[in-house]
């Protein structure tokens, strides 16, 4: 489904559940590369997201069962001729990411098959991580003689820890689904057909929870993480604060005495 005002060429957006779960697929055969174009579409549908007030999570995949996406468009990246053009293409990319990593509404990759440079830093920006069997990752830009510019370099140390990270950099080597679960880069590795069903499956887990709660709980990890342990424990004293003083807190608490599902308002 398409919202009315925006034309995507790259992309499609589906509905699931009352709206409730996006999916945005990236959607540029063979290898599902990313240019700037794609980028700006990527921020669009985005942005349509963060603002439908029924959406709760969104899931990010590609089309084909070949890549969930190659990286950057290696041609655009060879026309680059100064350091300042640079800059404006890997802000591009930037951008993207962190508008993906600091959104409150929880974002899933389906990780179908290949994951390489900017994909993977796209991947690592996501909060949840469901990988193909078949599914590989890279960050191999050294090998073209230049290195990740949509936070790869920050974001794959955080996540796999700086050694692994600086290993995979250094060299550009490609590692399985398997290491990839290993080294905490994804969080499950399922068959390649199972792949949106599973990340379908568990979109529909946090769609159920009260949303007020969820949100919080992204801002108490989101912000958290980058403080001390006080500060962080300080910030999580203030979330629990306000979640207390919401109605989805009575009706959680209510349904869980009563022994029924819950029904949240959102409020």
């Amino acid at each position: 489904m398409k919202d009315k005002n925006i034309q995507f060429k790259f992309l499609r957006i589906d509905k699931h559940q009352d709206d409730s779960i996006f999916i945005l697929t990236i959607d540029h055969p063979p290898a599902n590369t990313l240019s700037l174009s794609i980028l700006d579409e990527m921020d669009a549908a985005f942005n349509l997201f963060e603002s439908d007030a029924n959406a709760k999570v969104l899931i990010l995949t590609g089309s084909g069962d070949r890549a969930f996406c190659a990286g950057a468009d290696v041609n655009e990246i060879m026309n680059i001729t100064s350091p300042e053009n640079g800059v404006i293409h890997a802000r591009h990319g930037q951008d993207l990411c962190n508008k993906i990593e600091n959104t409150d509404k929880p974002v899933i990759a389906a990780i179908n098959a290949l994951c390489l440079g900017g994909g993977n830093e796209i991947a690592t920006a996501c909060h949840i991580r469901i990988a193909s069997d078949r599914a590989k990752f890279a960050q191999p830009e050294i090998n073209l003689g230049i290195i990740p510019g949509f936070g790869g370099t920050q974001r794959l140390a955080r996540l796999i820890g700086l050694s692994r990270a600086r290993k995979l950099i250094l060299t550009g080597d490609m590692i399985t689904a398997k290491e990839a679960f290993e080294f905490g880069l994804v969080d499950e590795v399922v068959e390649q057909s199972k792949v949106l069903s599973r990340s379908i499956e568990l979109a529909k887990r946090i769609a159920r929870n009260g949303q007020v709660g969820v949100r919080l709980a992204q801002k108490a990890l989101r912000e958290g993480y980058k403080k001390s342990l006080s500060e962080g424990l300080e910030l999580e004293l203030k979330c629990f604060g306000k979640i207390c003083e919401t109605e989805d807190m009575k009706e959680g608490l209510s349904a869980f005495k009563e022994k029924r599902p819950s029904i949240f308002k959102n409020r």
